[in-house]
């Protein structure tokens, strides 16, 4: 008989519910999101990260698993081994965490989802519209789990402003912008590291190096808040600091469903910035401002009214569902840390209802899906379009 990993009776409108056990976990890639991540999904307290593809190279595979405190048994050197073996273990990963650079997300990917294991894959999806949409095929074919990593949705006032937005607070949505500002690649030789170097290599990175890694989180977010879909842009791409082969810098305009006009910028090279990513939505009766540096705060504006900060924590104007995410009380911080690990305990939660056949009801779960990540690449693909063409209107195909 299968076990069981949700409580016979799910309050929906309640917190999200203890699991019979921990879910196991693997990894496949073993840079520094992976650490993040593997971190954060411990803190949901719903993972126990079991097994990894962390190396293609035997000696430090088998290294670099003792450091994540894997049996030698499971530590594998390709993820192709890793799916095939944990598929036939009666303790094999519920499911995989793919963190590799860009132009391997979709093998691994596949691999993984023909084994029947469930995935949550690092953003942009892939580097190829095609491989995304049969992506996102063979996970509505298959019914399984498919997370993205857009985790700057998982923030408990991102969550907050979505509902404001969807209960018509601010009215008519009339203008959406978001901009995404880091200054890491500010200095001139910062392309000699290791990390830094495949995210500027097109056989890698894919077509663009800012857009798909951050321009693709503003524009998600940009969607996520506002409920509406972008359905067409105008890019300019530039390198603003020392030569490079792809584009450190963007500027977009941009139009939402109902002709809603908006702007995207997202560059590396603005110094003080680090977590730059600021949303702004105006409407017809107000407008809301949140900005990542500060995120424990939402700035909401209804006109002709005394401006309110809406900030993270227990009551005072924090709906049930956002409180879900909350796990420290008002003015003790959460950051990054606790938005990833939002994302992984809804992932958790959709992993272990579809294991238990359970239908959830619509607007329980908001992890960004497969479909989701799909829109980013099809998004990346029309700005390479419009740059390409002198920066002209480009339609997003599939929005």
């Amino acid at each position: 008989m299968t076990e069981k990993l949700l409580p016979d009776q799910i309050d929906f409108n309640g917190p999200f519910p203890r699991l019979s056990r921990r879910l196991r976990l693997g990894v496949v890639g073993g840079g520094r999101i992976s650490q993040t991540q593997a971190m954060a999904a411990r803190l949901s307290d719903r993972w126990e990260v079991v097994a990894g593809a962390l190396s293609s190279d035997a000696e430090r595979a088998k290294a670099r698993g003792a450091e994540w405190y894997f049996d030698e048994d499971r530590s594998y050197v390709s993820f192709e081994e890793m799916a095939k073996a944990e598929t036939a273990r009666a303790d094999g990963v519920d499911a995989v965490m793919i963190t590799t650079p860009n132009h391997m997300h979709f093998p691994a990917a596949q691999a993984f989802m023909e084994q029947g294991i469930d995935v949550i894959c690092d953003k942009p999806l892939t580097n190829e519209t095609a491989e995304a949409d049969a992506l996102v095929a063979a996970t509505a074919q298959s019914g399984r789990v498919f997370a993205v990593g857009y985790a700057m949705s998982c923030y408990p006032m991102i969550r907050q402003a979505r509902e404001i937005v969807a209960a018509g607070t601010l009215g008519k949505i009339n203008q959406i912008h978001v901009e995404f500002m880091q200054d890491w690649m500010t200095p001139e030789d910062v392309g000699d590291a290791p990390h830094v170097k495949w995210r500027l290599d097109p056989k890698i990175s894919g077509p663009t190096s800012c857009v798909g890694d951050i321009g693709t989180h503003a524009a998600h977010l940009a969607q996520f808040v506002s409920g509406l879909r972008m359905t067409n842009l105008r890019a300019e791409f530039h390198v603003c600091g020392s030569p490079k082969p792809l584009e450190d810098t963007v500027f977009m305009s941009t139009c939402y469903e109902g002709e809603v006009p908006g702007t995207l910028m997202a560059t590396r090279l603005a110094p003080g910035n680090r977590g730059g990513l600021r949303l702004r939505i105006f409407g017809s009766d107000g407008g809301l401002e949140w900005d990542m540096e500060q995120a424990e705060h939402l700035k909401l504006n209804i006109f002709g009214q005394p401006d309110q900060i809406l900030t993270r924590g227990h009551g005072h104007g924090i709906s049930h569902a956002t409180e879900r995410f909350v796990r420290t009380g008002r003015g003790f911080p959460e950051g990054l840390i606790e938005a990833w690990a939002n994302l992984y305990t809804e992932f958790a939660m959709a992993v272990a209802a579809r294991r238990d056949g359970i239908q959830a009801p619509e607007g329980w779960l908001g992890y960004p899906t497969v479909s989701e990540g799909a829109a980013g690449v099809h998004f990346v693909d029309a700005s390479v379009q419009s740059n390409a063409a002198d920066g002209k209107w480009v339609s997003i195909t599939g929005a």
